[in-house]
């Protein structure tokens, strides 16, 4: 699986900041995941990729730069994140579960000023592939240029938006944004689809090598239009664990001088200027950091945070109800607080 990052801030921050010089920045997640369980196979190192929105005058569209070189071994990462500044940043390290080592598969993926990132996988792929990429309209299925599961979640995105009313490719809306509550939507929506599908698996199609078909889907999505962002941390089961996924905010992110790398979210107020997610925490205060709930979703609008429940099949109202860490864990994922410190987790 892989790791993601996203920051939304009142004010531009430089870009090594958040990539390089945290004790746990995303680059050294991409060799020491802390919450990665698997031994074979225990670093994001299949690519990664930037994405970051500039100056208004430069056109809505995000930068993006993204390459196949491990993270912690590209000099032009360490380049461009210390010349960098942006108000919005996505960044993800790659751990390949579908689709080739390519520069057409290192996420950030986008469209005019979408941007949209996975941390997961979508249950029994190869089975609802085809019937996934039918339903697409022409226009979302010809923008795909890689081949992974989390590529076409996004071109089911542009598809659900589009039959929302909310054109993908109209110049007004990438202009002015989509709104929170319509990405919220789109996404709910995207989510709805992949389960259907997945649902409409015919019987005898529920077996592989005599084995059962695995049709559970982790699901961490984050999508922005360059003004709001929503995440979701998800998983296709009653009774199972989604993959990690953290969040913090405060009025500063700074490096305590006394410490190289240790960074604390200041909290001068009750406002927010800077906003934090990622798949696992970048430093080692604990305070700074609030888990999100299983299958919910996140949306920062104005640096203000909004988390609500997906209510589908899925959801149990109960919130003392516990979820079993099995399938996240046999993917390579850590999910609960137990036993993280034992293991150096943040």
């Amino acid at each position: 699986m892989c790791r993601f990052l996203v920051y939304k801030g009142k004010d531009e921050i430089l870009l090594s900041k958040l990539i390089l010089e945290p004790q746990h920045s995303i680059l050294t997640q991409s060799y020491d995941s802390r919450l990665r369980l698997d031994s074979c196979r225990p670093h994001n190192g299949d690519g990664f990729g930037l994405g970051y929105y500039t100056p208004p005058a430069l056109g809505p569209a995000p930068c993006l730069f993204t390459s196949t070189i491990p993270a912690w071994n590209c000099v032009n990462l360490l380049r461009l994140s210390s010349k960098t500044t942006s108000q919005l940043i996505f960044a993800h390290v790659r751990a390949t579960t579908e689709g080739s080592l390519s520069d057409s598969n290192c996420h950030p993926f986008h469209r005019n000023s979408l941007m949209w990132m996975h941390n997961g996988n979508i249950g029994a792929w190869k089975h609802v592939k085809r019937t996934l990429c039918i339903g697409l309209h022409e226009r979302w299925f010809s923008c795909v240029g890689g081949n992974t599961d989390s590529e076409w979640a996004f071109a089911v995105f542009l598809d659900v938006l589009d039959r929302m009313g909310y054109d993908p490719d109209s110049a007004a809306l990438n202009e002015t944004g989509f709104g929170h509550a319509v990405l919220r939507k789109a996404m709910l929506a995207t989510i709805k689809r992949i389960n259907a599908l997945i649902a409409d698996i015919p019987d005898k199609g529920r077996k592989e090598k005599e084995e059962a078909l695995d049709c559970r889907s982790l699901l961490n999505f984050a999508v922005t239009d360059g003004h709001s962002v929503v995440c979701t941390r998800y998983v296709s089961s009653m009774t199972d664990e989604a993959a990690s996924l953290y969040w913090s905010s405060g009025t500063s992110w700074q490096e305590d001088k006394s410490m190289k790398g240790r960074f604390r979210m200041e909290r001068r107020d009750k406002g927010a200027d800077i906003v934090l997610v990622a798949s696992e925490p970048l430093t080692f205060e604990r305070g700074d950091w609030v888990i999100v709930p299983t299958n919910s979703t996140l949306t920062i609008h104005k640096q203000a945070v909004m988390i609500h429940p997906i209510m589908d099949e899925y959801y149990n109202p109960n919130p003392s109800y516990t979820r079993s860490s099995g399938f996240a864990v046999s993917k390579g994922l850590d999910t609960t607080e137990e036993g993280k410190e034992e293991r150096g987790v943040p």
